[in-house]
């Protein structure tokens, strides 16, 4: 059935290929793969793979790439991504020496990836679980880790159903999980080969406040008015947000999208119609000179049309939304948290501990409907101390939560 379940998936997205881009960097990133990895890695020095799903486990693998790196400057990095956002956002990563998706999960697909690249050592990345991969690492001897992984009680692995599901689990040398539940939750099933070591992305996270500089045109837009930023929006992010800055205190808003196709972008700025907006592709590489910065200075909303600047911009505002909290669930709020910045987002959060965390400390506010946004919203562009309070609580649970990367490594043998 699984393998059933996996073909039936790739020929799904072949058809949707069609009709849908995501689809078809799916389908095609897949076609001779295994041909252009056979034709492309070819070392003696011992390699490194890190497996990833998406971008959001690329960043929370990132610290352990840099450091493993670091330490161990003549060996090869491996980098695969099962997502095409993933692989289409870092398949140029300099620290890594080949970036490619993962090929599907077949035993035939496992034994020839495994034969090319010949990984001295894998690590998977938070949620990732492939049953042959993991099979044939084993049958190998290669030393195999999941690193900031989590567990909660729903997952197949804990139902009556998931003995194929926990036997991937016995195939790991280890496993590092980011809380003591899931540890439990691990040893209830027999699993025992675990420790706590805490989530990478507060490492990562923590060398963003480090080492991100300034985006002068975003600075420029920010600096003369309270300014909130919203980040990884969906439509129905959108339209709350719409519906109540025109009752808010004078403020700005600059607002970053998940998907910025030219028909999103177009219905985000028809939203915010009676306001001067501005596109951040329209000024980002135009020198700043007068004409330029009274433009920003003048502009109500700025609405950023460009992927992978997110994490530089949220430090320009005075708080921040995080969009998906009315969908599949919350995107990143740790990369708020760092800069010590309030975080909204909507109902959908369980599933992130972060999340979790900073709603019991109260550094973050979950709301299920516009009246609460309002309320929110003006409560921290009114209130500086009050905005400094929560804002600090979120800074201090970052700085509480560092060190996920040396642990792991030290528990990997580096």
């Amino acid at each position: 059935m699984y393998h059933i379940v996996l073909k039936l998936y790739y020929s799904m997205s072949c058809i949707l290929g069609l009709f849908n881009r995501k689809a078809s960097l799916f389908c095609n990133g897949r076609k001779g793969l295994l041909e252009l990895i056979r034709s492309r890695v070819n070392t003696n020095d011992p390699v490194f793979w890190v497996h990833c799903s998406s971008v959001g486990e690329f960043e929370q693998g990132r610290p352990l790439i840099e450091s493993y790196k670091a330490l161990n400057p003549s060996h090869k990095v491996l980098l695969t991504f099962f997502s095409p956002s993933g692989y289409e956002l870092r398949k140029n990563y300099p620290l890594a020496d080949w970036v490619f998706y993962l090929p599907m999960d077949s035993r035939q697909n496992a034994m020839d990836f495994l034969d090319i690249v010949k990984p001295a050592l894998a690590v998977f990345i938070k949620y990732e679980f492939w049953l042959n991969y993991l099979d044939q690492l084993h049958k190998r001897g290669i030393p195999t880790y999941v690193a900031s992984a989590i567990f909660l009680p729903r997952q197949r692995f804990f139902r009556w159903y998931g003995g194929l599901f926990r036997s991937m689990l016995s195939n790991f040398t280890h496993i590092f999980v980011q809380d003591e539940a899931s540890a439990k939750l691990l040893h209830s099933i027999g699993i025992d080969n675990v420790s706590v070591s805490g989530d990478t992305r507060f490492d990562r996270v923590n060398q963003i406040t480090i080492a991100n500089g300034n985006v002068e045109h975003i600075r420029i837009f920010a600096q003369d008015s309270p300014c909130w930023v919203a980040g990884s929006t969906w439509p129905i992010d959108e339209e709350m947000i719409a519906a109540i800055f025109h009752n808010l205190p004078y403020n700005k808003l600059i607002i970053a999208p998940h998907e910025v196709t030219p028909k999103h972008i177009a219905r985000i700025c028809a939203y915010f119609s009676d306001y001067k907006v501005v596109k951040y592709s329209q000024i980002k590489d135009v020198k700043i000179d007068a004409r330029i910065e009274s433009r920003l200075r003048e502009a109500r909303v700025l609405v950023i049309d460009s992927i992978g600047i997110l994490s530089k911009i949220y430090k320009y505002g005075s708080f921040a939304y995080v969009g998906g909290g009315f969908g599949a669930g919350i995107h990143n709020i740790l990369e708020v948290a760092t800069y010590g910045k309030p975080v909204i987002f909507g109902p959908k959060y369980h599933r992130f501990k972060e999340a979790v965390d900073l709603v019991a400390l109260g550094g973050a506010k979950k709301v299920s409907k516009i009246k609460d946004l309002n309320t929110f919203a003006k409560s921290f562009l009114s209130n500086e101390e009050l905005r400094a309070k929560n804002g600090a609580i979120c800074r201090k649970y970052i700085e509480n939560n560092t060190g996920a990367t040396e642990r792991v490594l030290k528990g990997i043998g580096q």
